[in-house]
């Protein structure tokens, strides 16, 4: 046998050595998965505090919606309801407004709170939820 079919044949060994490649998949396959959960966690925050802000939001149209309330005691309740769960941060701006929704008179309160991206550190404004509640008349039932 020639010395360049040893030479070749030496290469072709030492490619097909599989020595150390367990830790480099290892690594490889860690980090993916690390990224992958913190991913899915990221996005369980984000959905946490959008239900949240939207829940209060609907509670507080509900809440001003009601025959001796107005629409400054919804926006305080669903201010409280979020400042109770998820901090100041995120009812910096709540509005109420009555309008007419899906042909009925209605309080609607709409809540903008930070988007969180990385952990809670996000778009300012990122996030618009609103709450909606059929208003409640004294009234005598019409026919």
């Amino acid at each position: 046998m020639s010395i360049r079919w040893r030479v070749r044949d030496r290469c072709v060994q030492d490619w097909r050595n599989e020595d150390g490649s367990a830790i480099a998949e290892f690594v490889m396959v860690v980090g993916l998965l690390t990224v992958l959960t913190l991913s899915v966690i990221q996005l369980g925050l984000a959905l946490l505090i959008r239900n949240t802000a939207l829940d209060a939001a609907a509670e507080g149209a509900r809440f001003a919606a009601l025959a001796d309330n107005s629409l400054t005691d919804g926006r305080a309740r669903t201010h409280d309801l979020i400042v109770t769960a998820l901090g100041d941060g995120y009812a910096r701006d709540v509005r109420a407004v009555y309008g007419d929704y899906r042909g009925q008179q209605a309080v609607t309160v709409t809540v903008r709170a930070p988007l969180p991206l990385i952990g809670l550190v996000g778009l300012e404004s990122g996030m618009e939820v609103s709450g909606h509640a059929a208003v409640e008349t004294l009234d005598a039932a019409r026919p």
